[in-house]
């Protein structure tokens, strides 16, 4: 039986000295998760509180996804800033509705108002 290669890219875009960007891809669960973790927990820091997850390329995310996704807003949040979700499909979109994750991280539609509501949109 052969191994699967984890299939989850983030790149990370710095927007100002509170702000990045983590453009997220592929799929998010328990083999990808730790990854999403210590990027996210890298930004945190650095400084930057104000964290936007861009996951218009994210096409999966489990239970392991959304642990990682409520243990960073509290932790953005703890340091003064926050946590937010830019551009999920519908498949995202729907685990964030019926796991209860929107009323504490709601998703916005388009990144520009994500960066909007962090307050790092140029």
């Amino acid at each position: 039986m052969s191994e699967r290669e984890p299939n989850l890219d983030v790149d990370v875009e710095i927007r100002d000295a509170r702000t990045a960007v983590l453009s997220v891809a592929g799929e998010l669960d328990m083999d990808t998760a730790g990854r999403l973790a210590d990027h996210l927990a890298e930004q945190l820091g650095e400084g930057r509180h104000h964290l936007v997850l861009d996951l218009s390329a994210l096409g999966f995310m489990d239970s392991s996804g959304l642990n990682v996704l409520i243990r960073s807003v509290h932790r953005a949040r703890e340091a003064g800033g926050d946590l937010y979700l830019a551009a999920p499909n519908p498949a995202v979109r729907r685990i964030l509705e019926i796991t209860g994750v929107m009323t504490t991280l709601p998703p916005h539609d388009h990144l520009a108002q994500a960066l909007a509501a962090a307050g790092g949109g140029r």
